[in-house]
């Protein structure tokens, strides 16, 4: 016998069913229901690869070893099928080096879930599962998972995360390391990420409340919001509402079809919408606004750099707040057909007059300083004076 054959015979852990007129096998419903627990010496840093077919719950535990609960259900007409199809599904723990291996095999049309305590040090945590949900908490290494169809949960992961559904929703709370995560169609939502993240869905809005590094979010359906980020934001959906409430770096935001607000930004904004208004309260560096249809309305801030700027709309207001002592200079041009075609100017430096088809103002204030740019084909251009 080969040390692999030895190995393998000695860690190798395979569960029967129970015997007849064990409590253990029961009814609910059109379920057979089978519960079995077992435990298994595990290197506490070691990487720990999980595959099962249902639901699997893992959670980080002090203890150098693995404990698990398996719960099958089973459609049958009566026990003895209930036995005999129980039998071919068994749960395997296997040891090899740095890596430990657990799988749940389970009969066509079985639902087997796992519930399993890891050793919290591990260093690396990979699931797999062919339809149901992943739940992981309390883990210090990296978490790696994937679901055919089901809710992804994690939670106090001090390591990088990598989640995957086909459908489901993605929920995560606390993640120190980097985050990528993907779904199928389902919303994501995050409340403290400590790294740089990658979000994405086909379908459902991404909300997050706390972000350190840079962020890029995109959703094909569905609206984005980011209550604080601690660099760059990178924002893209196909409808929906986009809200930035703060960021450290510069947000970049395309809309296909929905409006947009950033409260603040201290690297500028770059936003683009096919259809919805834009608002910029509190944004530092360059602004860059267009949207083809939609209000925008944009403040600049006295004390702050800021570099040349660009607002643009086929179909709405501009409304542009400059702080009296700010030095700027300002281009507008108007060119709304018909009586409706203006300019509004709070400052006499910025004096508003006809050009052939066009009104136009253009100006400096004390003594001038980057370009804001202000372009309307259909609506009003408003310079308005800021305290």
């Amino acid at each position: 016998m080969t040390r692999f054959d030895q190995t393998a015979a000695l860690l190798l852990l395979m569960a029967g069913v129970a015997p007849a007129g064990d409590p253990g096998l029961h009814r609910e419903g059109a379920f057979w229901v089978w519960t079995e627990t077992g435990s298994q010496p595990a290197p506490a840093s070691s990487a720990i690869r999980i595959t099962a077919s249902g639901n699997v719950k893992v959670t980080g535990a002090a203890e150098d070893r693995i404990v698990y609960t398996v719960t099958r259900r089973v459609r049958a007409r009566d026990e003895s099928e209930a036995r005999r199809l129980l039998a071919i599904s068994h749960i395997r723990v296997m040891l090899g080096g740095k890596m430990t291996a657990v799988r749940v095999d389970s009969a066509a049309g079985e639902a087997a879930d796992l519930d399993i305590h890891v050793p919290r040090a591990a260093a690396e945590i990979v699931v797999n599962t062919q339809d149901g949900a992943v739940d992981m908490s309390d883990l210090s290494g990296a978490v790696h998972t994937e679901t055919g169809a089901g809710k992804v949960t994690m939670d106090r992961i001090r390591g990088s995360v990598t989640a995957l559904t086909a459908g489901g929703d993605v929920v995560l709370g606390s993640v120190g390391g980097a985050v990528r995560c993907i779904s199928g169609g389902g919303p994501i939502s995050a409340r403290a990420l400590g790294s740089e993240a990658f979000l994405q869905t086909a379908g459902g809005d991404i909300t997050v409340e706390q972000v350190e590094g840079p962020v890029r979010c995109s959703t094909a359906a569905g609206g984005i919001r980011i209550e604080r980020a601690g660099s760059t934001v990178v924002a893209d959906t196909m409808g929906g509402p986009v809200d930035i409430v703060s960021a450290r770096g510069l947000v970049t935001i395309r809309n296909s079809g929905g409006p947009i607000a950033v409260g603040s930004a201290g690297g500028g904004a770059r936003c683009e919408s096919a259809g919805g208004a834009i608002r910029l309260t509190q944004v530092a560096g360059g602004l860059r606004a267009s949207t083809a249809v939609g209000n925008i309305a944009a403040h600049l801030l006295a004390g702050q750099t800021f570099t040349d700027s660009f607002l643009t709309t086929g179909a709405g207001d501009i409304t542009l707040w400059i702080p009296s002592n700010l030095q700027v200079t300002v281009r507008a041009q108007n060119e709304t057909p018909g009586n409706a075609r203006r300019i509004v100017s709070d400052f006499a430096a910025i004096p508003v007059k006809s050009s052939g088809m066009a009104v136009i103002a253009e100006g400096s204030l004390n003594g001038g300083g980057p370009l804001v740019r202000l372009v309307s084909t259909g609506g009003t251009i408003y310079i308005r004076r800021d305290k």
